[in-house]
């Protein structure tokens, strides 16, 4: 992966003195910390600590416009229908065009039409297909947004401690998107949805303004493909040919629905009915946020030499909500079974992001990210649809155990993949292996050089 020029890797020392006496040196900046990263990182605080208010004060603007849950739904689908439909052309985009520049532009499509929607809300004058039109464009800066960002990340981050890197900027990531929604369910409270849209729009022209600054000089030119649709034809021969890439990605579909299915419908269900309320339901999923900053937290620690043969066993715990539902737990209960699996979670994440990092090549990141962000959401309009008809044929609980059970089932299959299993962290510099043909990079006893790799910080 190539390093952009213009970002030290450490800070400059002061100047030697002529006196025998040391001179105080300034703080040292950890290697991986490099300009565009940390501009990346504020900018993923300042849009998080935005957004996941702002989807608070949209449900609540839907209601104070007399809609119900009906029309919440009608609205949320608005914005997840063209993040599906344009991720892939996102994708394609992104790989060909300068990705900060996709990003800003996205980031100001995503402003203006925020800034619309709280000036509706304000006025009092917001229609619920008003609403849909405004997030639907808000989903689609999001499908051209999010491929080039994880592509930029992945491509600004070098060396040996790239896991730590993403580590850190998943914690950061997380931290902002607890902190904003607590911020924005209690401003809702005190000034209304109207003002929070207000704070999301100048969020992200504030992220926007911050990714502008990334410096890319040192981002090699891309050769021009044969048009869009080879750009995607090129991207997916690279998804299909890596075994461990695609069958975590259709293993992920199932669970992502399932998972969407769980806390959409049957967590406040139960809540209401068995739990006494919201208020647990509140505690359970700030407890899975705190666990997923925790699992950050941990993985700034732990390198795992099989990557994805740990993350992918720690999707197992994954299921324990439903599993805690189904029972069902009581509060407490839940709340540490949504701890546990927004540890294990981020086991995941962190060892997911630094294998992409280390296998798929710079120019193809944002369309093998499309593929990747296309196939975990894809089934989520259908398993949420399905939650009620699942709950009639088998009953809550019944339906509660068969997602915990599939869920489960999915993560087992993935395991006898042998990518899956043995694919390894490899000492930073050496070239993957050809695609199709993954193999342990670094067999048999391991060298020092590929010891200090593995071990990094540790």
């Amino acid at each position: 992966m190539t390093s952009p020029a213009g970002s030290p890797d450490s800070p400059v020392s002061s100047s030697p003195s002529s006196s025998p006496s040391p001179v105080p040196t300034r703080a040292r900046r950890p290697e991986w910390a490099g300009r565009n990263y940390l501009l990346l990182t504020a900018a993923t605080v300042v849009t998080n600590l935005g957004t996941h208010g702002a989807l608070i004060a949209t449900t609540w603007a839907v209601f104070d416009s007399g809609g119900d849950a009906g029309d919440v739904g009608l609205v949320a689908m608005a914005r997840f229908l063209p993040l599906v439909l344009f991720l892939l052309v996102g994708g394609a985009v992104a790989d060909r065009l300068p990705r900060h520049r996709v990003m800003v532009a996205a980031n100001a499509l995503n402003c203006v039409s925020q800034a619309v929607f709280a000036a509706l809300v304000l006025s009092g004058e917001a229609r619920v297909w008003q609403m849909m039109v405004l997030t639907a464009l808000c989903g689609t800066g999001q499908a051209f947004f999010n491929p080039a960002a994880e592509g930029m990340l992945l491509a600004t981050v070098s060396g040996e401690q790239a896991s730590k890197a993403f580590a850190v900027f998943r914690m950061a990531m997380h931290g902002a998107s607890i902190g904003g929604a607590a911020l924005g369910g209690a401003l809702v409270a005190f000034v209304g949805p109207g003002w929070v849209l207000v704070v999301d729009a100048v969020a992200f022209a504030v992220a926007g303004g911050l990714r502008a600054f990334l410096d890319v000089k040192g981002v090699p030119e891309r050769a021009p493909g044969g048009g869009l649709f080879s750009d995607l034809k090129e991207g997916w021969q690279e998804f299909v040919g890596r075994p461990w890439l695609w069958s975590i990605v259709a293993q992920f579909s199932v669970v992502v629905g399932l998972i969407g299915a769980v806390e959409a419908v049957y967590g406040p269900l139960v809540a209401r009915e068995e739990l006494g309320g919201a208020r647990p339901w509140g505690f359970a999923l700030a407890a899975y946020g705190v666990g997923t900053v925790a699992g950050a937290v941990l993985m700034t620690r732990w390198k795992p030499r099989r990557m994805l043969f740990v993350g992918t066993l720690g999707v197992f715990p994954i299921a324990l909500p439903s599993a805690a539902l189904a029972v069902p737990l009581p509060a407490i209960g839940l709340t540490a079974a949504m701890f546990v699996s927004g540890v294990a979670i981020e086991v995941f994440g962190v060892s997911w992001m630094t294998t992409m990092h280390q296998e798929i090549p710079e120019e193809k990141l944002s369309r093998v990210s499309a593929y990747d962000w296309f196939g975990s959401t894809a089934l989520l309009p259908l398993t949420t649809a399905l939650a009620g008809p699942a709950e009639g044929a088998f009953g809550r609980s019944g339906a509660l155990w068969g997602a915990a059970a599939l869920m489960v089932l999915v993560t087992a299959l993935v395991l006898l993949v042998p990518d899956v299993r043995n694919l390894t962290r490899r000492p930073h510099g050496t070239t993957p292996p050809p695609t199709g043909k993954e193999l342990p990079a670094v067999p048999g006893p391991r060298s020092a050089d590929a010891e200090r790799a593995v071990r990094g910080n540790g």
